[in-house]
Parts: C-alpha cells; sequence; structure tokens
C-alpha cells in the first residue's frame, strides 16, 4: 500500500509540475524567429518579447485560456493538499471523493483552455498587434504538455475515485 501511496504522490506532483510549465513557459506557439504562449511573444532574432494585451485581436479567446489554465493549475495544487489532509482523516475504508472532485474539475479546465487554443490558433495568431508574422508557426511543446497534463490529471482524479483508504 505504500508503494501504490508514493506512486501516486509522485504521479499528482508530476500532474502539477506539468501544468506550471504548460501555463508560465513560452512555447504554445512556435515558429523559427518567434515563440508565443498565453502571456507574451517574443522574437529570437530581435531578442524582444512584447506582452499580450487588449490590442491584440481575440484578446478575450486569450484571456480564456489563460484563466483556465491558472484554474487549473490551482485546483491541481488544492487537490494535493486535500488529498494530503484526507490521508490523516478518512477512516479506513472511505474513498477520496473530494480528492477526485478537485481533480477532475482541473481535468476539466486544462481541457477547456487547450480546446480554446486549438479552436481560436489561426485568428489568434492573425493579429495586428503582432510585430512580425506568427501565423506560419506550429504547436510547441507547452501546448502538447497541456494535453499530456489533461491526461495525467484525468488518469489521477479516477485514481482518487477508486482509492480507498487500506490498512
Amino acid at each position: 500500500m505504500l508503494i501504490l501511496l508514493a506512486f501516486i504522490i509522485v504521479f499528482h506532483i508530476t500532474s502539477a509540475a506539468l501544468l506550471f510549465i504548460s501555463t508560465i513557459d513560452n512555447a504554445w506557439w512556435v515558429g523559427e524567429n518567434f515563440s508565443t504562449d498565453v502571456w507574451r511573444v517574443c522574437f529570437t532574432n530581435a531578442s524582444i518579447c512584447v506582452a499580450i494585451t487588449d490590442e491584440f485581436r481575440e484578446y478575450q479567446s486569450i484571456q480564456a485560456v489563460q484563466a483556465a489554465m491558472i484554474l487549473s493549475t490551482i485546483f491541481c495544487c488544492v487537490g494535493f493538499l486535500v488529498f494530503i489532509l484526507q490521508l490523516f482523516r478518512l477512516k479506513q475504508g472511505e474513498r477520496f471523493v473530494l480528492t477526485s472532485i478537485i481533480q477532475l474539475l482541473s481535468c476539466l479546465c486544462v481541457m477547456i483552455a487547450a480546446s480554446i487554443y486549438t479552436d481560436r490558433h489561426e485568428e489568434l495568431h492573425k493579429s495586428i498587434g503582432y510585430m512580425a508574422e506568427v501565423s506560419e508557426g506550429q504547436y510547441g511543446y507547452s501546448f502538447v504538455l497541456a494535453w499530456i497534463a489533461f491526461a495525467f490529471t484525468l488518469i489521477s482524479g479516477a485514481m482518487y475515485l477508486v482509492l480507498r483508504k487500506r490498512k
């Protein structure tokens, strides 16, 4: 049981790390001389970064992605704290339902964020606010990490739902 518990804790911490990296790192959309995320656009040959503000077209979509990713990260961290508390407070044989619900909310938020970005990426990168052409690019590793975090949080939420506290 101790090995299973250690695996679950490592899995949850990995999920949180993936969410932090995908939310913070600047690689949701990359090209030859630029990289962009939900916060800013950086141009590698000029070594400058421009914050994404309301002058960008589809700014509301970017704000929705930002909010969903932040909520997902917060839910994942709160879920871990609730799991630790439930580990010592639950009676033997009870399930970690509250932890599972929080983790599944985290899963839902990251799915919403990545789905919005997937749907709106063409419009997002045609804005006049960019100093260079960024529509010719591809999804970066932060975007992929967001989808991997979705899978991890989904699996983690299901594990908590099935997990019972044993001796």
